[in-house]
């Protein structure tokens, strides 16, 4: 009888191995949220014309509802923002930004990762491909990786998917001790919008996780204030 049971249970070996290594593979997500807005938007880049040295802000719908000619007073600027849009997304489309050779680059994304519950270690290294293909392509460019942003997840309407604060922290540890590395500039923006309650401050937010127009004069006033803008 044992015997048998040894020779059912080496049968299954085989399987046993299979099912195992398929939680070796990737088990997330790497969609964008919103699809079907990235080829919109990038239609929308591809009848620009392509002019060198400008300032390009780089990241995901935080990134994409900035005014960002009007609140840095500099009509150049460039906005590259996709709502929706992930480490694998920017990873992407990053030609765009590569063939433009900009004089400065504002890197804001991560916070559509960690809602599709892509690994904090992961979204660190896709933002170290990020900037190792900018150096290469473009070593001019002086790189700004900024912190993700706090949540609110008290105020109405918050989307629950990003009602995970720690990973905000972890990620933002990890870009911080990232940036030697990378050889960019890290730059905290998380503490600009962050109260004593530890959540995004009410008064800067529409539900929790977007920005009103007033976060973002902070946000460039403290760019200036330290020289990077």
């Amino acid at each position: 009888m044992k015997y048998i049971k040894f020779l059912f249970v080496l049968a299954l070996f085989p399987l046993m191995v299979r099912a195992q290594s398929v939680t070796n593979q990737r088990l997330y997500d790497t969609i964008p949220f919103i699809p079907e807005h990235t080829p919109q938007r990038l239609a929308q880049f591809a009848k620009e014309p392509i002019v060198p040295g400008r300032i390009i802000f780089l990241g995901n719908s935080i990134t994409e509802m900035g005014n960002w000619k009007k609140v840095t007073g500099d009509t150049t600027v460039i906005n590259r923002g996709i709502g929706g849009d992930i480490t694998y997304g920017v990873l992407k489309r990053l030609k765009d930004i590569t063939d433009r050779k900009p004089s400065k680059l504002f890197i804001l994304i991560g916070i559509n990762d960690i809602g599709k519950d892509i690994p904090d270690a992961v979204i660190a290294d896709n933002y170290l491909k990020i900037v190792n293909e900018v150096h290469s392509k473009c070593p001019e460019t002086k790189i700004y990786v900024q912190s993700i942003l706090p949540l609110n997840p008290t105020i109405k309407n918050f989307p629950q998917h990003y009602d995970k604060e720690e990973h905000v922290l972890a990620v933002n540890k990890l870009l911080k001790a990232n940036a030697a590395v990378g050889n960019y500039t890290f730059v905290d923006i998380f503490h600009l919008f962050v109260g004593p309650d530890k959540l995004l401050k009410a008064e800067y937010t529409y539900e929790g996780l977007h920005l009103k127009p007033p976060a973002f004069d902070v946000w460039v006033a403290y760019l200036k204030k330290q020289g990077y803008l």
